[in-house]
């Protein structure tokens, strides 16, 4: 397919503001692509970027926004063999160097020379070669782009859910239901695990129990474990407990809903410096296990892309809305209003 001279992209210039602006296209050079975004999404990370007007790791304003998509492949430069024009493909946000110890141990969410790719709320997205090797798929014909859009924070749930002690069926509650949150509990209950969220939106929680929590809970504003604690199969607690609020709040309640010999996944994550406190003695003499989880392996994101061709959840309940790529920022709005999960960005309109 032919390649325009330009394209529009939603721009982020600062916080909470984004633009449409129109922008050279380049053709691809050695090892490169250029993709069509046929289907973006957003995503919380997208809206916590929105609302600080940029990211010290993943970007520097201003620039082209987004980084969830599925498209189609318009374009190859020079040495570009496993991709050609007309492809259906999904293009995750990272790509690390391969090399490093931490890539050589199969931790490459950790490696030091970690890229980050922005720019999926436009018709088309610039991909460099080291993505077009380590982290573009092929999407399955049987997979929808909107569904294959959520690659990437599927691929995010099942590293954090292979970091954990599940050998066997667990007691598990998830704080908050936002897509990660609902994502973790629908891959859980899909395991076979029992889990309960606790989320203050009926609306989310309704979709909880869809997505198969066994029961649900409406945290008071000052939430405590007296409030969760009950719905534990066992009065000492649960097996697990997750947070994916990202607040102090959140990771702080988690850590005090488990039973001894627990684990405690921290998944949200909270602003760069702030603090929690912790109970030295439940961690000791409980033997209380604290884990963190950050972002996906090239490993997570091929089971992700795998689950998802098998319609194994019900990632419909996720896509709230669809708009035109001109509504981006209401789009995000609407996340912030929490009328919203994910919307759907259709760049053609």
């Amino acid at each position: 397919m032919e390649l325009p001279d330009s394209y529009r992209a939603a721009c982020l210039i600062g916080p909470e503001q984004l633009e449409i602006r129109r922008l050279a296209l380049p053709r691809p050079g050695p090892g490169e692509l250029t993709l069509r975004v046929d289907v973006a999404t957003t995503c919380g990370t997208d809206l916590k970027v929105f609302k600080q007007g940029g990211h010290p790791r993943m970007l520097q304003v201003p620039t082209p926004f987004g980084h969830e998509c599925a498209g189609t492949v318009a374009a190859v430069g020079d040495e570009v063999e496993a991709w050609r024009p007309g492809d259906a493909v999904v293009v995750l946000n990272s790509a690390s160097c391969g090399s490093c110890r931490y890539c050589a141990n199969g931790r490459e969410n950790l490696c030091r020379d970690l890229l980050y790719l922005n720019g999926t709320f436009a018709e088309y997205l610039p991909v460099p070669a080291r993505f077009v090797t380590r982290s573009t798929y092929r999407k399955p014909p049987e997979l929808s782009s909107e569904h294959a859009c959520l690659t990437e924070p599927l691929a995010c749930v099942l590293h954090g859910i292979e970091t954990c002690s599940l050998s066997e069926p667990r007691d598990v509650v998830v704080l908050g239901g936002g897509p990660i949150g609902q994502l973790l509990l629908g891959v859980l209950s899909a395991a076979g695990h029992r889990v309960v969220l606790a989320d203050p939106l009926a609306a989310r929680r309704e979709i909880a129990s869809q997505m198969g929590a066994v029961a649900t809970i409406e945290p008071p504003e000052a939430a405590t474990p007296a409030a969760i604690l009950p719905l534990a199969e066992d009065s000492l607690g649960f097996d697990l407990a997750i947070d994916a609020t990202g607040s102090v709040a959140g990771w702080e309640l988690a850590t005090q809903c488990i039973q001894p010999g627990g684990e405690v996944l921290f998944f949200g994550g909270c602003p760069a410096g702030t603090r929690i406190s912790l109970d030295t003695a439940r961690i000791h003499y409980d033997e209380i296990v604290f884990r963190g989880s950050y972002h996906h392996r090239p490993a997570t994101a091929s089971r992700a892309l795998d689950l998802l061709a098998r319609q194994g959840l019900a990632v419909d309940l996720l896509l709230s809305r669809e708009m035109p790529l001109e509504q981006t920022e209401e789009a995000l709005r609407s996340m912030r209003r929490r009328e919203s999960l994910k919307v759907v960005i259709r760049p053609a309109g």
